[in-house]
């Protein structure tokens, strides 16, 4: 528990104990005593000083600010740039990083046409695209309370998979196989939904209908890939997979128009985030409403990992990854959402450059690579989870 200490004032924040009840009796902790705890605490904002934060006041709002997470986000926004940088220097031709700047600049350089049409969209897009699937792993996982739960374990990649196979495998144009995969992602969430919201939408009982929701799909999936034809299913194939070749700034505008569109939403949930770790008896004690909050930051969650699913296919593992790493650098409590979509936009970005790179002129999906990431960390997860038991 931390407890804060008010730098000035004529008073000290009450106890619970001082607090009288709902009744009016003295030294009860009911919910009416926890209400004005929260109460008195939030009076003495201006005054309070938590270890490792900042007090940031715009006007009448006021906003605590972990120092380490602020200086995580810095340092991983630098080694983003100099992903990004890196990935439009690599490839053939060879650009050197100081022609890359120029031709950015808008000097004019002999490379402009590879910077800028060949290599440009697809890196935006990487970034964008794993920035996405950070924010949407944050919400999942602070939902479910579970570092495995992400769109690629509850069920919403297998749903936009189902649905991006069938239009591919059924002859329908190269168009609607986004809106397809979107719709399939959308009515995968309504299904989780409705099996995950009884008592509350529990965080146990969500990532149970995950589980099951994604088994369904994938199974639905690998039924209409073998009655295809072959051409058409190594198609679906390459999808499920997950790739950014031949994809570029169309993409990119969808899933940050997608951002941009939400970011009130977005903002909101970073606040709602805090209390996520509540129990409901707690929360509903400090004027909460944890159901509606838990489905809110689902619903926005579900709705991102749909949209870029739908844009790149489904890359695996970013989402599950990002939320976690982000977590251990800022050695927070929750996953922080800004430093989860940073930190899955550099995985990302570096994933796709080591797909272009590794068995060229050979390109690799940007999913495998994650994949090749995301499978380590899971054994690491399980065997951390069993030395805490023992």
């Amino acid at each position: 528990m931390t407890t804060t200490r008010r730098a000035s004032g004529p008073a000290d924040t009450p106890s619970p104990s001082d607090l009288p009840d709902s009744a009016g009796r003295p030294g009860s902790a009911g919910p009416a005593g926890l209400s004005a705890v929260a109460a008195a605490a939030s009076a003495g904002v201006d005054s309070a000083r938590l270890p490792g934060r900042s007090l940031l006041r715009v006007g009448p709002v006021s906003l605590q600010i972990r120092r380490r997470a602020v200086l995580v986000a810095a340092v991983l926004t630098v080694l983003l740039l100099l992903a990004m940088l890196l990935s439009l220097s690599l490839g053939t031709p060879y650009v050197a990083p100081a022609d890359v700047l120029c031709a950015l600049s808008g000097a004019g350089t002999p490379y402009d046409l590879v910077v800028f049409d060949l290599r440009l969209p697809r890196i935006v897009l990487a970034a964008v695209a794993g920035a996405a699937f950070g924010v949407a792993g944050t919400l999942i996982q602070s939902v479910a309370r579970n570092p495995l739960a992400s769109p690629d374990v509850i069920g919403i990649t297998q749903g936009a998979g189902l649905a991006a196979t069938v239009a591919l495998t059924s002859g329908a144009a190269a168009v609607l196989v986004a809106p397809s995969a979107l719709v399939g992602g959308l009515l995968a969430a309504v299904l989780l939904f409705a099996l995950g919201a009884r008592h509350g939408l529990a965080a146990q009982r969500f990532v149970l209908a995950g589980v099951a929701v994604a088994f369904a799909f994938r199974a639905l999936t690998e039924v209409v890939m073998l009655t295809a034809d072959p051409i058409d299913g190594l198609r679906a194939q390459i999808w499920l997979i997950g790739t950014l070749a031949g994809k570029g700034w169309t993409e990119a505008a969808w899933i940050a128009g997608t951002l941009l569109v939400l970011l009130p939403v977005l903002a909101w949930a970073g606040w709602a985030l805090n209390s996520t770790a509540l129990d409901d008896d707690t929360a509903r004690g400090v004027g909460l409403r944890p159901v509606a909050r838990r489905i809110g930051l689902a619903g926005t969650g579900v709705l991102v990992a749909a949209m870029v699913t739908a844009q790149v296919g489904a890359v695996d593992f970013v989402a599950l990854v990002a939320p976690q790493l982000a977590r251990r650098l800022v050695r927070a409590e929750r996953p922080p959402m800004v430093c989860a979509a940073l930190l899955g936009a550099l995985l990302l970005v570096l994933a796709d450059l080591a797909g272009r790179r590794l068995l060229a002129p050979t390109q690799l999906p940007a999913g495998v690579l994650t994949a090749a990431i995301g499978g380590p960390y899971l054994i690491f997860l399980l065997l951390r989870g069993r030395r805490q038991s023992s």
